[in-house]
């Protein structure tokens, strides 16, 4: 198992050196004293992968205290479970947001623009046309009718109209977007007519009402995000630009499965424990395990210090069950910081904020991986009853690494070290390991525990296991 340790540690290196190459620019260097500007893109549909940018964005931001994050906007909408996430993402950044709409912000767009302090647009940009769609099964999006239309626009209207009442947006506009039935008036004269949805460009936006004087939706029109900053007194900040790496989609699929990779990962590290050499099932094992950090590293959820935890956790494992059998202590540790690895690799935690998650947090990683859990056992126990009578066995294990015999030969091996007297290397506990003549056998107890140093003879085999007792 030696080196199926290396190649362990060895995927594990390749998996940071991908995920730490991924395509973003390095931290703003700042000036002492100086602000700071996150920029964010909002572009094309908002889909889970948008979540992994901004995530990302977000967190960076924190880290390097920012002052201001500006999202950057020009897209047609998308899903309003992923808009509520990006919300919500977006909230825990302590300083100024401010979106700025480049061109348009339809539907999704609308309402993650209402979850920002300040609204700018670009000249001749729109937002607005954020009524409550349905994706038809062929493909495109066809109107929602009847109660549906009704109970949906209403929940997505009481969402929009919360954060822009926090932060300070008029509230009638963001209803007047969703819903067909809001008549939206203003110093006696009607923005939007019962019947419609409203939809503003840059100039309607700006327009004041009411007394004192305010805008409508928008603080005002700039021609681009330079001229935004300089409105904003940001024209000397050091701008740090977030943009996507390209991997983000490949990430949202990976995160999709994350219980069949930990599934896949569990069963095939059994598995390798379970057969002689080192073979398929370990490098399919360790190839799911390093998948399943891959996907929660681009989504921003995981760092590489959990990735190394879980090296660790392994390694203690392996040192438990190869070097000092017995002692039960390096295994549960490193069973445990397994665990923890896997757990906090899906963990959404924010610089800043406490460092123990909260069960919110935990919720989901610790579904996934008793989910994992669960369908490890139903598929190693069907492995284990139908694998070693098919001929896909022998592919699935190793038959050239050091040391490794043909089921045949282990089988006439072992027959004929039956009645050989050894010592015991090892406490065992049951298991252990035992030397006989020049070889070093794993060797498990047949009764009560045998001390270190004294004399055992096999008796019976248990799989790869030579069953001894004390002489």
């Amino acid at each position: 198992m030696t080196k199926g340790l290396k190649i362990l540690i060895g995927w594990v290196m390749t998996l940071a050196m991908l995920v730490g190459g991924r395509a973003v620019a390095g931290p703003a260097v700042a000036e002492p004293g100086s602000k700071k500007v996150f920029i964010l893109p909002v572009r094309e549909d908002i889909m889970p992968p948008l979540v992994y940018v901004v995530r990302r964005g977000v967190k960076e931001a924190m880290e390097a205290k920012a002052d201001l994050l500006v999202l950057d906007m020009e897209t047609n909408g998308g899903r309003v479970d992923v808009t509520e996430e990006i919300i919500g993402i977006i909230a825990k950044f302590p300083g100024q947001t401010v979106t700025f709409v480049n061109k348009k912000a339809f539907s999704a767009g609308a309402f993650i623009a209402f979850g920002t302090s300040k609204i700018y647009m670009a000249p001749q940009s729109v937002i607005g046309a954020a009524a409550p769609v349905m994706v038809a099964p062929g493909g495109g999006v066809q109107e929602i009718g009847g109660t549906m239309e009704v109970k949906t626009s209403s929940a997505i209207s009481a969402l929009v109209r919360a954060n822009a009442e926090k932060y300070g947006h008029n509230p009638e506009v963001a209803d007047a977007m969703v819903k067909k039935t809001k008549e939206l008036k203003l110093d006696d004269k009607i923005i939007n007519e019962k019947g419609q949805i409203l939809t503003l460009t840059d100039q309607e936006a700006a327009r004041t009402y009411g007394q004192p004087a305010k805008p409508l939706l928008s603080a005002g029109t700039v021609e681009n995000v330079d001229a935004l900053l300089k409105q904003l007194n940001f024209a000397s900040a050091t701008v740090r630009r977030v943009e996507p790496s390209g991997v983000e989609k490949l990430a949202s699929w990976v995160n999709l499965v994350s219980p069949v990779l930990l599934i896949i990962g569990i069963a095939g590290i059994y598995i390798e424990f379970k057969t002689p050499g080192f073979g398929l099932p370990g490098i399919i094992g360790i190839t799911a395990f390093a998948i399943y950090f891959f996907g929660g590293y681009v989504a921003g959820l995981t760092g590489l210090e959990w990735v190394a935890v879980f090296v660790v956790g392994i390694a203690l494992v392996l040192l438990e069950l190869f070097f000092f059998p017995g002692t039960i202590v390096l295994g549960l540790a490193g069973f445990g910081l397994v665990l923890v690895s896997l757990v906090m690799g899906m963990v959404d935690m924010y610089p800043g904020m406490p460092s123990l998650p909260t069960l919110p947090q935990l919720r989901l990683p610790l579904n996934d991986l008793a989910l994992a859990g669960f369908g490890s056992l139903v598929v190693v126990f069907l492995l284990s009853r139908v694998m070693p009578k098919t001929n896909a066995y022998h592919f699935m294990v190793s038959q050239g690494a050091s040391g490794v015999q043909t089921e045949a030969a282990l089988t006439a091996t072992q027959a004929r070290r039956l009645g050989q007297v050894g010592v015991a290397l090892s406490t065992l506990r049951p298991g252990g390991k035992a030397q006989f003549g020049d070889d070093v056998l794993d060797v498990v107890s047949a009764g009560d525990l045998i001390e270190k140093g004294r004399p055992v003879r096999i008796v019976s085999n248990s799989g790869h296991d030579a069953v001894v007792e004390a002489v």
